[in-house]
């Protein structure tokens, strides 16, 4: 392996997407490593074990994945970059201290290697249905940012991003890849260090008896320290002040929540990213994320050199949702198809934001189906057929 001065992996090298994310993690500057074992998630908490020693970083297996994503959250405050990586079952254990993350407004990076369930299901087989805990599985008012790479070379650059943008907006993040991405290998491209982009911790620089942990900056992200750099003060999951200290009355409710979810919605058009192909001329487009892209990229080729105008909409963030994007394509286009691996999640979202101005199909695309492109191009063709009649009018498609 080749090694720039720091440790980091340079040049083009052909990597499991879970061997990619560890990658990514390393160049982003992650330092901590904490794990309870789980398939299919194992090739990233192993290699990063393998590449520790030479970056000092530190590894840490708990008794289970409530305590891991605590030991996260600890981390973090004593200045590491930190991360867990986990599967569905441990990802329903984490979503207590997911929501305590948020609270603490406390930077860490969560990856879901998702696999069929509910239960253990079958560990080894892939599976989409964690989208909708990822946003909604702790309780409370909350937004949350999460990707969904659909390649190994992807699995390494939004896992370098997710850690960005968990310091920017000073939250946790989810990277939703799934067990067909995590075992895929392919040429993965690593920039040198200095060519990637890594966004610094936004420290307080002030005196140590002014710091208030919790007191926002005017874009609602408060600033940092690192616990045992003789600062003094509290953290707490409780309605607090900006000191962190439990303040439990309604009006401290209201100033505690609208900035953690308003930090993240009043930004979403910098925060959301998609991937689109021939949407300009689409009459049907197809909704996509992860390793289901594949697969529909693939359709839409065929789709196009058969005459019909589809396109590809690539959801790279699924949160915050695209909505404005997706609204906005609802009044071009006459039908949207989205296939996934579950049996209904982003789905509802599409159809939401289409407010009922175009036709949504929906492909339960199980696993068996990643490099099987019949069930989507059949989709396509229904669209086409039921979207060529509206109001009683003959359209092309």
């Amino acid at each position: 392996m080749k090694a720039d001065p720091k440790g980091v992996l340079t040049g083009s090298h052909s990597l499991l997407g879970n061997h990619a994310c560890a990658e990514g993690a390393l160049a982003a500057g992650c330092r901590f490593l904490g794990i309870y074992p789980i398939v299919p998630a194992l090739e990233v908490s192993q290699r990063y074990l393998e590449r520790a020693p030479a970056l000092d970083a530190t590894f840490i297996q708990m008794e289970d994945e409530i305590s891991v994503l605590a030991a996260v959250l600890g981390a973090s405050w004593t200045g590491k970059r930190a991360m867990t990586v986990t599967s569905g079952p441990g990802m329903s254990l984490m979503m207590e201290h997911l929501g305590l993350g948020v609270m603490l407004e406390t930077p860490c990076v969560i990856v879901d290697v998702q696999m069929t369930g509910p239960g253990l299901g079958i560990p080894t087989r892939p599976a989409q249905a964690d989208i909708m805990q990822a946003r909604w599985g702790s309780h409370g008012d909350y937004e949350v940012i999460a990707f969904a790479p659909s390649s190994p070379q992807e699995m390494f650059d939004y896992t370098i991003k997710a850690f960005n943008l968990a310091e920017r907006y000073r939250t946790p993040v989810a990277v939703m890849a799934d067990e067909y991405v995590a075992h895929l290998e392919e040429t993965v491209t690593i920039p040198p260090a200095d060519q990637i982009t890594i966004e610094p911790r936004r420290y307080f620089d002030g005196p140590h008896d002014k710091y208030l942990p919790f007191k926002r900056d005017k874009d609602m992200v408060p600033r940092m320290v690192d616990i045992g750099q003789g600062y003094r003060f509290h953290v707490t999951g409780l309605t607090h002040d900006d000191r962190g200290y439990p303040i439990m009355f309604e009006e401290c409710q209201e100033y505690n929540i609208h900035p953690l979810v308003r930090k993240i919605r009043d930004y979403a058009e910098k925060i959301v990213e998609v991937q689109e192909a021939h949407t300009e001329d689409a009459a049907i487009i197809v909704v996509s994320y992860g390793s289901t892209t594949r697969a529909a990229l693939k359709v839409v080729e065929q789709a196009r050199a058969s005459g019909l105008k589809v396109g590809s909409l690539k959801l790279v963030t699924v949160w915050p949702f695209p909505e404005k994007r997706v609204t906005e394509l609802a009044k071009q286009a006459k039908a949207f198809v989205v296939p996934e691996m579950n049996f209904g999640q982003i789905v509802n979202e599409v159809e939401r934001c289409s407010y009922g101005q175009a036709n949504v199909f929906f492909i339960p695309h199980g696993d068996k189906g990643i490099e099987n492109t019949d069930d989507i191009l059949s989709a396509i063709n229904k669209a086409a057929h039921e979207s060529t009649i509206k109001d009683g009018v003959i359209e092309g498609v």
